[in-house]
C-alpha cells in the first residue's frame, strides 16, 4: 500500500514528525517498508507565466519567450518546446537554479547564457527535467489559476513523502488511505475527518436490469445509469499528484476517479460503457467453454470456478478481478454504469493468479471489502464524476442496491484476564474500553469481559485472540516489557536406542558429503524419470510453474545439485540431503504432524560424482564407483549389517543397483544412475547414490559389554562352485543361517567374500566364490576335528540349498 504524507493528513494528522509517523505505524503493525520523497532535490524554480512568444532570429525549432516570473521584469528565455505559447502557465528555473541530476549523476545549474546569439535568462521545465514523470511531450503545463512567482515546489506539494506500507493478509481494511487514517486516529487520539462530498440529486428513473444468480459469489451488488458526462474531461492536478504518489499511472477522468476512490475508500469499482452493455446484467459463475478479453489485452478461459458478470450477449468483466474490454470506457463515452460490489472472499481467492496476473481489486476483494458501504462510495464515485466530467445535460440515475447474501458479524467474547495473561502487562477494564472505543469496536461489558461486535469493513476479527492483538497494538509493542518466560523447565532425554539426525548429518560430513536444502516441490518430469510415480500430488498455487508437484524421492533434487556444480566447473560432487517426501496414503488421519491421505516420510539420501578422492600424489585418479557409496551407506548403519539384493528401480543402471535391506526388510536402494537419465541430463559420468529411511537408520542397538576371547581364532578358506544365476549374498545368508540353525557352527564368528573366479576349469555357467571363515571357541582352544566339523557342515549346506560343489 502507497500513498503520499500530504494525503494522509488531510484526513488526520497529528502533530507528529514524518519519521514520528512512520515509527508509530511500524510498532502497530503497519510496517513501513520505505519512505521516500515524492520528487527529488531541486531550488530556485517558480510558477510563471508565457507573456510573449517570438520566433528565434538564427533557429527555425526555437521561441524566443518574454516570460513573468512575478519579479515585476520579464524575462527572456529561448525554449525549444512545442507547446509554448502565451498565456500558458509554466515551472521556470531561473538563474541559479539547481535541477536534479541527470543520467551522469551531476546536478545542473542554469546560468544566464547565449543560444544562437540570444541571451537566456532562465529554462522552462518539462516534467521529466524536474524528475516528475519519465514523460517528456512539451513543458509541464499549469493551471491557469496558478499563482506567478510562488515557489514551484510549494505550488506542487514537492515537500511531500511517499510512504509505503508492508501489510499482512489480515490488515484489509487499510488497503486505503481512510483505513490508515483510522488506525492513525485511534494510537493517537485525533479525530478523523473523513473525506466529505455532497450527494448529487436524482434527475431519472432509469435503471439497468440487474440480477444476482449467485449469492456465494455477490453478496451486494449497487450500481446506477448516469447520462451525458464528457469523457475527455481533464483529471484534476490534485487528483493526478495523489494517484502517481500512490504507484497509480492516470489514464483518463472516468478510469481515474475509480482508481482515486478505491485508494481513498478502499473500494474497487467498475464503470462501463452503457452503449456497449446488450441487455442487462447477470452475475454469476461462469460455464465451461465461455472466454472473455480483458481490459489488459489477454482473453481468458472461464469456467465454475470463476464469477463473471454477464450480460444477454456474453461476458462483460471477470467479477472482482477485471472488467471486460468490450464494454470498456473510452474518450467517447458519453454514458456509463457505475457498478460498486461486495464479492465474497473465498469467491475471488486464487482466481486472479489462475490468470497469472494480479489488479488491486482482486487484492482487496480476497481479503475482504466493507460490505456496508456501497451506497455511500457510489454517491463519492458519483459527486467526482459529475464534478469533473459533467455538465447541464448530465443525468443520473437512483442507486440500485440488490442486497442478497451478507455476512453475519458475529460477537467475540473478550476476557480481561485472558488479555492481561497473553499480553503480560496488567490492563484493567476501562483501559480496554477505551482501546475499543478508539478502534471504533462496538462492545458491551461485563465484569471482567467484552463482548464485541466486528464492524463491517474488519474482516480479521473472528476469535479472542483477535481483539487481544487489537489491544497490543494500540497499547504499543514496545510498551511492553521484555520479560524472561517463567516455566519449569526440564530435560527430555532422547531415547539411548535412537540417535539424533544431527549425529547422522555429522557422520554424512565425516564421510565427505556435503549437506543441502532443496524445495520439497519439484518438477514433474523428475517424478516420472526418477521415480515412475503416476499418483502426482499436484500443487494449487505452485511458486514457480515448472516446481509443480511435490518430491515422493530426494533423487532427482540431487541430480540437479550435481548439475548445477558441473556448469560452474566442478567435477567432483559429494552431496546429502536430509527431507520429507510426500507419498498418497489412504491411511493416513489428520493429526498434529500428519494430513489425511498423505504420508510424509523422512528420507536420507546421498549422491557421489567424479573422483573418488581429490587429486594428490599419494594415490591414482580414479572416478567413484558402487562399492564406494556402498561402503559409505555401510559406514553409516554400523554396527547393524545391511544386505543387498539386486533390484529395478526407475532411476537405477538395471544391473547396477541393489535394494538395501536391514533384518531382510527393505530400507532404500543404492546404485549408478540409469544411462537414459545420465544423458537427458548431460552428465558425462554415471553418478552413484543412495536413498534410506530416516527412521530406520536413526534406531540403534544399545551396545552390550560382552568379554573378548582369551582363545585364538581359526581361519579357513574354501571356494564352492555354484551356478552364475546364483548371488553370493544368497551363500552368506545360508552359512548365518546354519550358524543358528547347528551348535557345530555356532563357533563362527565372522565370513567374508574375498575372490570370485570364472573361466577355464568351469563351466560357462559357472563361477568359483572365495570365502574366508573366522572361528573362535570363546570358552576354550579349538581342535581341528571340531573345525572340520563346522566346515563340513558349511560345506553340505549350500550344497544342499544351492547345489554348491567344493572346488578341488
Amino acid at each position: 500500500m502507497q500513498f503520499s504524507e500530504s494525503w494522509l493528513r488531510t484526513l488526520v494528522d497529528p502533530k507528529m514528525t514524518s519519521d514520528a509517523l512512520s515509527h508509530l505505524l511500524t510498532m502497530s503493525g503497519l510496517e513501513v517498508e520505505e519512505v521516500e520523497p515524492v520528487a527529488p532535490p531541486f531550488s530556485n524554480v517558480v510558477v510563471a507565466k508565457v507573456v510573449e512568444v517570438a520566433k528565434h532570429p538564427n533557429a527555425d525549432r526555437l521561441n524566443v519567450c518574454q516570460v513573468d516570473a512575478g519579479t515585476g521584469t520579464l524575462f527572456n528565455i529561448v525554449c525549444g518546446a512545442s507547446n509554448v505559447r502565451p498565456g500558458l502557465k509554466v515551472a521556470c528555473a531561473m538563474a541559479g537554479a539547481k535541477l536534479p541530476p541527470g543520467e551522469d549523476g551531476k546536478s545542473f545549474e542554469i546560468k544566464i547564457g547565449q543560444l544562437r546569439g540570444v541571451e537566456s535568462q532562465g529554462m522552462l521545465c518539462s516534467a521529466r527535467e524536474l524528475k516528475l514523470s519519465e514523460e517528456s511531450a512539451g513543458l509541464l503545463e499549469l493551471p491557469d489559476d496558478a499563482p506567478v512567482g510562488q515557489n514551484f515546489r510549494d505550488y506542487y506539494q514537492l515537500n511531500d513523502l511517499k510512504f509505503t506500507i508492508k501489510l499482512t493478509p489480515n490488515k484489509a481494511d487499510c488497503l486505503s488511505v481512510l483505513g490508515v487514517a483510522r488506525e492513525v486516529s485511534a494510537l493517537t487520539g485525533v479525530p478523523l475527518r473523513a473525506p466529505a462530498y455532497k450527494t448529487i440529486p436524482v434527475t431519472t428513473d432509469e435503471k439497468l436490469p440487474v440480477k444476482v444468480s449467485a449469492p456465494d459469489l455477490c453478496g451486494r451488488f449497487s450500481g446506477r445509469v448516469i447520462r451525458g458526462l464528457n469523457a475527455r474531461a481533464q483529471t484534476p492536478d490534485w487528483m493526478k499528484r495523489r494517484l502517481e504518489r500512490s504507484g497509480q499511472r492516470p489514464i483518463s477522468a472516468l478510469v481515474d476517479i475509480s482508481n482515486y476512490v478505491m485508494l481513498e475508500l478502499g473500494r474497487p469499482s467498475h464503470v462501463f460503457d452503457l452503449h456497449k452493455i446488450h441487455g442487462g446484467l447477470d452475475i454469476r459463475w461462469g460455464k465451461p467453454g465461455e472466454s472473455l478479453k480483458l481490459l489488459n489485452g489477454n482473453t481468458v478461459e472461464v469456467d465454475g470456478w470463476v464469477g463473471v458478470i454477464a450480460a444477454d450477449k456474453e461476458i462483460e468483466s471477470l467479477a472482482g478481478i477485471m472488467g471486460g474490454d468490450s464494454t470498456a470506457v473510452t474518450l467517447d463515452t458519453q454514458d456509463i454504469y457505475l457498478e460498486a460490489a461486495f464479492w465474497w472472499p473465498q469467491a475471488i481467492q486464487g482466481r486472479a493468479r489462475r490468470y497469472n496476473f494480479s489488479t488491486d481489486a482482486a487484492h482487496r476483494f480476497e481479503r475482504g471489502v466493507d460490505y456496508a458501504t456501497t451506497v455511500e462510495d457510489i454517491e463519492r464515485l458519483t459527486s467526482l464524476i459529475v464534478e469533473i466530467c459533467g455538465g447541464k445535460e448530465t443525468l443520473v440515475g437512483p442507486v440500485d442496491d440488490h442486497v442478497v447474501n451478507l455476512p453475519e458479524r458475529k460477537p467475540v467474547t473478550l476476557r480481561t484476564a485472558r488479555a492481561v495473561k497473553v499480553i503480560g502487562v496488567p490492563l484493567d477494564d476501562a483501559q480496554i474500553a477505551d482501546i475499543f472505543t478508539r478502534l471504533k469496536l462496538e462492545f458491551t461489558q461485563e465484569p471482567g469481559a467484552f463482548i464485541v461486535t466486528p464492524p463491517s469493513y474488519r474482516f480479521d476479527i473472528e476469535i479472542e485472540e483477535d481483539l487481544i492483538e487489537e489491544i497490543a497494538r494500540v497499547y504499543g509493542f514496545e510498551n511492553i516489557p521484555a520479560v524472561a518466560p517463567v516455566a519449569a523447565n526440564t530435560m527430555r532425554i532422547d531415547p539411548e536406542n535412537r540417535r539424533s539426525l544431527f549425529t547422522i548429518r555429522r557422520q554424512l560430513a565425516d564421510a565427505d558429503y556435503q549437506e543441502v536444502v532443496n524445495f520439497s516441490f519439484v518438477e514433474e518430469g523428475w517424478e516420472a524419470d526418477f521415480a515412475a510415480n503416476a499418483s502426482l500430488i499436484k500443487l494449487l498455487n505452485p511458486i514457480a510453474s515448472q516446481l509443480s508437484v511435490m518430491r515422493s524421492s530426494l533423487v532427482g533434487s540431487l541430480v540437479a545439485n550435481v548439475r548445477y556444480n558441473l556448469n560452474r566447473k566442478l567435477n567432483r560432487v559429494r552431496v546429502f540431503e536430509i527431507g520429507a517426501v510426500y507419498l498418497r496414503a489412504d491411511t493416513e488421519r489428520d493429526g498434529p504432524l500428519s494430513v489425511a491421505g498423505y504420508h510424509q516420510p523422512k528420507r536420507i539420501a546421498a549422491i557421489a560424482y567424479g573422483p573418488a578422492a581429490e587429486e594428490q600424489w599419494g594415490m591414482p585418479t580414479r572416478n567413484v564407483d558402487y562399492f564406494d557409496v556402498k561402503g559409505d551407506l555401510e559406514a553409516l548403519f554400523a554396527p547393524k549389517t545391511l544386505t543387498f539384493a539386486k533390484t529395478e528401480h526407475p532411476a537405477l543402471h538395471p544391473g547396477r543397483s541393489a535394494q538395501v535391506l536391514l533384518d531382510s526388510a527393505p530400507i532404500g536402494f543404492i546404485g549408478e544412475l540409469h544411462p537414459r537419465w545420465q544423458q537427458k541430463y548431460d552428465l558425462p559420468l554415471a553418478p552413484v547414490v543412495f536413498e534410506v529411511d530416516a527412521d530406520v537408520l536413526q534406531s540403534r542397538t544399545i551396545p552390550v559389554y560382552q568379554e573378548i576371547s582369551k582363545f585364538p581364532a581359526v581361519t579357513r578358506d574354501i571356494a564352492v562352485v555354484v551356478k552364475q544365476s546364483v548371488p553370493a549374498q544368497s551363500l552368506i545368508d545360508t552359512f548365518l543361517a546354519e550358524r543358528k540353525a547347528t551348535n557345530a557352527c555356532a563357533i563362527m564368528q565372522a565370513i567374508v567374500l574375498f575372490d570370485e573366479y570364472r573361466g577355464k576349469g568351469l563351466e560357462n555357467d559357472e563361477k568359483s566364490l572365495a570365502f574366508r571363515f573366522t572361528l573362535q571357541d570363546t570358552q576354550t582352544t579349538l581342535q581341528d576335528d571340531k573345525v572340520d566339523a563346522a566346515m563340513a557342515a558349511f560345506i553340505a549346506a549350500v550344497d544342499k540349498m544351492h547345489g554348491a560343489r567344493l572346488r578341488t
